[in-house]
């Protein structure tokens, strides 16, 4: 059980008192007071509840949780079925889906053919790799009520690749009537067929999100592997308590009130590696990218000067000193699509990881005609991975002449802030940071910070470059590893060129959890919370 008075101690002293209050009151609830639960604390607050309004991590999370997929990628990084099995025609130019048995909406009603296509057009038309199958795309319908029946203009080699994706933006099924939803607005509910149910009556912002077994859910027989295989649910019930400050959550963990924090501080983990009752292990061994991102429809940012000067002021290591501190958990790596990978490539990248630019971005500064316009730099204070990036930039943007307009917010605030495209002046802004994961940036078409489609389909900050368009498409009609790396590394010339977006090296970020907790699953899309089980 929860220890209601453990956590009243803990959080006595602390400004986030009020909510974790009213949380404890809730969790006194006797409906289920003999459940099996989890309570995690995640790597953000849930606010985005549409898993296909935004690549925000903590919203994939939550499409997990809810909803399923037709295919799902292993830890081989091979695509496997997941709701339903394929055949491909001999010319290449066919692929038909049939949908398993005994998948069912959390409403009741029976999954379709035709809701999976609605869910697959909805996605194809905000994701960077469904936008680009879209764009090989002849028809996609639905031919019985389990067949899904994609024709191709002409053959394309990321098909299975684009639906099996495991992370932003993720191919969620939704039943018809929700994926019909126009992709720039939110979803009117939480309707899935995932092996977890939204408790929509118990949803508050800022305190927690709450999901509870989905009895009817029929896993495959498989053994779970990354985001694919069997999703057995061993727990009644799972809890997402949200606690921005870190110490707070590592007491509650540390006291038994929480079971499981996905990001605890860097700083913290010598500490908590002295504790014998908890377990502290890398669940995507792939790691992140972090990065900046610029808004290239209003001054300063549209001038390529200006973007450029930006850029040669970069450096990545103090950005992971402050972001990491401990060398064992980060990389300095100037590869668009990341260190040790087959497309890996220091191309155009020598300031970034040399930290040797600043001259040049003052002298590129002052001949750019740069009128002094305050950069509005949004700057979480609320997630571990997220709060070093913007102060350590700000500093260097200063030092290189710009006016730096740091905006103290909170993540969630910034995931939604960073889709309006108003002026900086209304509401908008001119810079973010991020970070993908591993899976999120291997190659040009799965990596959206490189496109260049602008306001028409295009990634936050709406970067538009008709070159790297032209170059993401002959990558994704390439055939051989030679032609596509040597495609993938004019691709990052360009990039980098132009700064449709700025890598700030690679980390990788420990998760911990109590002992009682087994069954903790690997993956590029961790955590999930399927296959878990909790010593009573």
């Amino acid at each position: 059980m929860f220890h209601t008075s453990h956590w009243l101690r803990s959080v006595a002293v602390s400004k986030f008192a009020v909510p974790a209050l009213a949380l404890a009151a809730s969790l006194t609830l006797p409906a289920f007071a003999d459940a099996k639960t989890i309570h995690a604390v995640m790597h953000s607050d849930l606010r985005v509840t549409d898993p296909g309004l935004t690549t925000a991590y903590i919203t994939r999370d939550h499409g997990y949780m809810v909803y399923d997929t037709l295919l799902a990628m292993d830890s081989n990084f091979k695509v496997q079925p997941q709701m339903a099995e394929w055949k491909v025609s001999e010319d290449k130019l066919t692929y038909t889906f049939t949908l398993r048995d005994g998948l069912k909406w959390h409403d009741g009603a029976p999954v379709t053919a035709e809701d999976c296509v609605a869910s697959l057009k909805r996605w194809g038309q905000k994701d960077g790799m469904g936008q680009k199958l879209m764009d090989f795309t002849a028809s996609l319908e639905a031919t019985d009520a389990k067949t899904i029946t994609l024709k191709l203009k002409e053959p394309y080699g990321l098909v299975l690749e684009s639906i099996g994706k495991p992370s932003s933006l993720v191919p969620f099924m939704m039943p018809k009537r929700i994926a019909e939803t126009p992709p720039d607005k939110a979803i009117p509910e939480q309707v899935g067929s995932g092996p977890f149910k939204f408790v929509a009556a118990e949803f508050q912002p800022g305190v927690k999100a709450v999901y509870v077994k989905n009895a009817d859910y029929v896993p495959r027989k498989e053994a779970p592997s990354w985001t694919s295989g069997g999703k057995v649910v061993k727990v009644d019930r799972v809890e997402w308590i949200t606690m921005p400050d870190a110490q707070t959550a590592v007491n509650a963990l540390q006291s038994g009130d929480i079971d499981f924090i996905e990001n605890p501080s860097f700083d913290i983990l010598p500490v908590l590696k002295q504790d014998k009752e908890l377990t502290i292990h890398t669940l995507s061994p792939l790691g992140f990218q972090t990065l900046g991102r610029m808004n290239f429809l209003y001054p300063p940012f549209d001038n390529v000067k200006v973007r450029r000067a930006a850029f040669l002021a970069m450096s990545q290591k103090p950005v992971l000193d402050a972001l990491v501190g401990n060398p064992q958990y980060y990389k300095v790596c100037g590869a668009v699509f990341g260190c040790g990978t087959p497309l890996a490539s220091d191309v155009g990248s020598e300031t970034l990881v040399k930290g040797s630019g600043m001259a040049e971005a003052k002298k590129l500064l002052a001949e750019s005609g740069y009128d002094g316009t305050p950069i509005a730099l949004m700057a979480p204070g609320d997630v571990v991975t997220l709060k070093a990036q913007p102060i350590v930039a700000a500093q260097l943007l200063r030092e290189a002449g710009f006016k730096v307009d740091v905006q103290a917010t909170d993540w969630q605030t910034v995931v939604t802030r960073r889709a309006s495209q108003k002026p900086p002046k209304d509401g908008g802004w001119n810079m973010f940071f991020t970070n993908w994961a591993g899976p999120d940036i291997l190659n040009p078409v799965a990596n959206v910070s490189t496109g260049g489609k602008g306001k028409n389909g295009g990634w936050f900050g709406w970067a538009e470059d008709a070159r790297v368009e032209e170059l993401r498409d002959k990558f994704a009609r390439a055939t051989s590893p030679d032609e596509q790396k040597k495609l993938a590394e004019e691709i990052q010339k360009e990039v980098y060129d132009k700064v449709i977006y700025i890598p700030l090296g690679q980390y990788t970020a420990p998760s911990v959890w109590r002992n009682e907790l087994t069954g903790v699953l690997d993956g590029p899309a961790t955590p999930v919370f399927w296959n878990i089980d909790k010593k009573e």
